[in-house]
């Protein structure tokens, strides 16, 4: 066991100066002074970080690994242009090979950006779990903690890659989800991937294998205007009331976007206990709208953040959708006070862990020693009296001076510790060799 002190803690979801923790191996088991824990932990080796900050791993809680090679090529274009003339047909293009290129890039940015979980909503399944695997494999190599969000898809209007029956998808999520039941690094969570891409019987199949397994299940839900009013036009309620119809909107639920949902629909997400994952920078960079972030933290519901995929936002970091959420907060409700700096960090932190399901997201007792470690000499922390406020507004990547997860440092000064970053980028060229912008 080892007790560390550093100038600046966020623990037990506050900034705390001249603080420390206890971590052992891939756990922390405490925090409090430095002279309360070596009173409680006397034969403990002890280390000084220095003038270093010291915060949980930002958790993402939803992301597309295999986006990542695409970024660029849907820029600028409306949602269905998007959709149409990037997302299905370069999809069609990405082999096992290229599938695991994409998510060595994604989760490598993830990690510099100080991401140390990440939930991949993925659904390039070819009938199997072999792609999944490659994205499984991907994160070992990284070392990020993984949530496979292992989608489950049956609109015929997509590629057929994507496409399962229920059953099928049923029995190659718990197929997965076996092999994984003792994994410390990756969770397998089922995944309906939405209202318009799922049937009912494809959505109540994810509702209850989380019911069975014990575990959230995530959902696309209200993620642009035309999907509500197609919803109410062809069920006569918003998508949130339509999922509560068919038994899937419980506390086990994680809703994904809720862009477009009004005062009832908050309110009945909040009654049922479900969670959401708010995605500012996608929603914003597709042109989806500002979802009601405020209203969400008023009525208490577990909200998190998510990068969305690669190409829906182009940037995967948490700390700049912390940024994103608290602006646009402020924009749209013309009030600066609406969402502060600590709102979002909470967001992209300790909430990411509770909407997930998993012991990370907080330095505090029984949750994993996921840490990003800021250089407080960094230009953009300066003041160093107002760094809690920095970090959420101010700060560039350069202040990430280490990333650590499960105790492992992956990230050191910039560089990934476990993988060729020259390696990544030769096998996305060779991924996307060839491809070019729609006309």
């Amino acid at each position: 066991m080892t007790i560390v002190r550093a100038a600046l803690l966020f623990a037990d979801d506050r900034w705390i100066r001249d603080h420390a923790f206890v971590m052992q191996g891939a756990a922390v088991l405490a925090t409090g002074t430095p002279s309360q824990l070596a009173e409680r932990f006397p034969d403990d080796e002890r280390e000084d970080w220095g003038d270093v900050a010291v915060l949980p791993g930002t958790v993402n809680a939803h992301a597309h690994s295999f986006q990542a090679l695409l970024r660029g090529f849907g820029d600028d274009l409306t949602f269905a242009g998007w959709r149409d003339r990037v997302l299905y047909p370069f999809s069609e293009q990405l082999d096992r090979q290229a599938i695991r290129a994409g998510a060595l890039l994604d989760f490598a940015e993830m990690l510099k950006a100080g991401v140390t979980t990440v939930a991949d909503f993925f659904y390039i399944h070819d009938g199997t779990n072999e792609n999944d695997l490659a994205v499984i494999e991907a994160a070992r190599e990284l070392g990020i903690r993984l949530v496979l969000a292992r989608a489950m898809y049956d609109w015929t209007g997509a590629p057929k890659r994507f496409q399962e029956s229920p059953a099928r998808s049923r029995e190659n999520f718990l197929e997965l989800h076996a092999a994984h039941r003792t994994d410390r690094l990756v969770f397998p969570q089922p995944a309906p991937h939405s209202l318009h891409a799922a049937s009912p019987e494809m959505v109540q199949a994810g509702a209850a294998l989380a019911e069975e397994l014990d575990v959230p299940f995530h959902i696309h839900v209200a993620e642009y205007r035309q999907e509500r009013e197609q919803i109410v036009e062809n069920r006569g309620m918003s998508p949130v009331r339509y999922l509560d119809s068919l038994g899937a909107l419980t506390e086990r639920t994680i809703l994904v976007h809720c862009v477009w949902t009004d005062e009832d629909d908050l309110a009945l997400i909040a009654e049922r206990g479900a969670r959401i994952v708010h995605n500012p920078g996608a929603n914003a960079f597709l042109g989806d709208g500002v979802a009601p972030f405020r209203k969400m933290l008023e009525r208490n519901i577990r909200t998190s953040l998510g990068t969305d995929g690669g190409c829906t936002n182009s940037r995967q970091s948490i700390f700049d959708d912390m940024r994103t959420a608290a602006l646009l907060q402020k924009a749209v409700h013309a009030d600066a006070s609406v969402v502060r700096a600590e709102d979002a960090l909470i967001a992209g932190t300790a909430r990411g862990g509770e909407v997930l399901g998993l012991p990370v997201g907080r330095i505090a007792a029984d949750h994993a020693a996921d840490l990003v470690v800021l250089d407080l000499d960094a230009l953009s922390l300066q003041p160093r009296a107002t760094a809690e406020k920095q970090v959420v507004y101010a700060m560039q990547p350069d202040a990430i001076a280490r990333v650590v997860v499960g105790g492992d440092t992956v990230v050191e000064r910039g560089r990934l510790t476990r993988f060729d970053e020259a390696e990544i980028i030769a096998m996305v060229q060779a991924a996307t060799s060839g491809w070019s912008r729609p006309s």
